[in-house]
């Protein structure tokens, strides 16, 4: 959120999101940022770089917050329910244990042998294997198909292919062109507004300064006045004399 006059757009400094956008998050502790990086010349000085990284890890010393409890504030994240995905949820159970994939053999589904010697003179065995001979000859036969299919269509396949990736790239580049022409807008109007406030910024800082400076000297005058006040006190005490009262009885004088 910008603070500063909306209506006439000024950019000054960042607030932290609301609350109510953010639920997790709590505002007891948050702070505004208030960095004003393009008039601010700070930021380059080697001194309040390590004036920057102490206050840094002295926060992180006081913090109650571990990295490992950094993320326990967010919401806890979706379960994934597969129930009428088994594959998946297999899948899933697997990917999350860190085993393997399972690994297909085709080898053995087109591997063509005869019948053991045990067998041979069975023929439902000679059928199987007449079976296995038939899948590997039509495993073949498709194997054929498919390559001369690829033959014929597939430069055209691929140059449509390759038409359909262009025409994303070329979408994808007009956005990303797009959103870099509005965060550069968003940079040249800080800029712009921050180096207009500079002037404003620097008068009001040499005025605090100089209000700063001026109730200082006035706290000193008051301390030497003070100072002078006991010492005539002292005095006239060692006189004999009741300044109190006669302050008292001034005052109801000149109040009659």
């Amino acid at each position: 959120m910008a603070s500063g006059d909306s209506s006439n757009g000024d950019i000054l400094m960042l607030e932290a999101a609301p609350e109510a956008a953010r639920p997790w998050a709590s505002t007891s502790n948050a702070e505004i940022v208030d960095a004003l990086p393009y008039i601010d010349d700070d930021y380059g000085n080697p001194k309040v770089k390590e004036e920057i990284d102490r206050l840094i890890e002295e926060e992180m010393r006081r913090s109650a917050k571990k990295p490992a409890d950094f993320l326990k504030d967010l919401p806890s994240l979706p379960k994934f329910n597969f129930e009428n995905h088994p594959m998946i949820a297999k899948e899933y159970e697997r990917v999350r244990a860190g085993r393997p994939p399972v690994t297909l053999d085709f080898s053995s589904r087109y591997q063509i042998e005869p019948p053991p010697m045990s067998k041979r003179n069975d023929e439902s065995a000679w059928k199987q294997s007449l079976q296995r001979a038939q899948r590997s000859l039509q495993h073949q036969v498709t194997r054929l198909e498919n390559l001369d299919l690829m033959l014929k269509y597939g430069p055209d396949v691929w140059r449509q292919n390759n038409q359909r990736f262009k025409a994303l790239l070329s979408r994808m580049q007009k956005l990303a062109q797009e959103q870099n022409k509005k965060i550069e807008t968003v940079n040249r109007e800080r800029k712009f507004h921050q180096q207009n406030t500079a002037y404003e910024l620097n008068t009001l800082s040499t005025q605090w300064k100089e209000l700063c400076l001026k109730n200082i000297e006035i706290q000193a005058a008051c301390v030497q006045i003070e100072g002078h006040l006991e010492v005539l006190k002292r005095e006239a005490s060692g006189r004999g004399w009741n300044l109190e009262a006669e302050l008292e009885n001034g005052a109801l004088l000149h109040s009659g």
